[in-house]
């Protein structure tokens, strides 16, 4: 590995430095952008053991935040969206959000749709709070469960 790359790395995994990259990647991982969290999560419980409880919570909080800020973008953009017509699939889609309501965030961790999950969430103005909360619990269960799986794996 090259000199430099392996530097960053051992930098980023420094507890003073490691749990702020993990929320930013997480936070960033949450938005519509294509990033995956669980790699800096799992550098630094690798690197860092007694920094996995920490480490799941500043991913967890990170990655509920950037889901919140879907759903404000998704409640913003509700005005406009509304001017183009729904397909049926779209329209099937956003019946069953409504019917569901704040309980399907849970299902935000899901990779390729639960982000925008979050922000068709806001653009049906469901409750934040209750949308929020569900959004915690799910992406908590995640982190949990895939750091932990992948430290059993690589360490075990």
């Amino acid at each position: 590995m090259e000199a430099w790359l392996e530097q960053l790395l051992v930098l980023l995994a420094l507890p003073q430095y490691g749990l702020s990259t993990v929320f930013v990647v997480s936070f960033i991982s949450a938005t519509l952008l294509p990033l995956g969290s669980e790699p800096a999560v799992f550098g630094l419980v690798s690197l860092n053991p007694n920094l996995f409880w920490e480490a799941i919570a500043v991913a967890t909080v990170g990655n509920t935040l950037g889901g919140a800020l879907d759903w404000a973008m998704g409640f913003a953009s509700h005005e406009v969206v509304d001017r183009y017509q729904h397909s049926k699939h779209h329209l099937k889609a956003l019946d069953w959000l409504k019917r569901i309501g704040p309980k399907a965030c849970l299902l935000a961790w899901l990779p390729i749709i639960g982000d925008p999950l979050c922000a068709v969430a806001g653009w049906l103005k469901l409750p934040f709070w209750p949308c929020l909360a569900y959004m915690a619990i799910g992406k908590f269960a995640r982190y949990v469960t895939m750091t932990a799986a992948l430290v059993g794996l690589f360490t075990g």
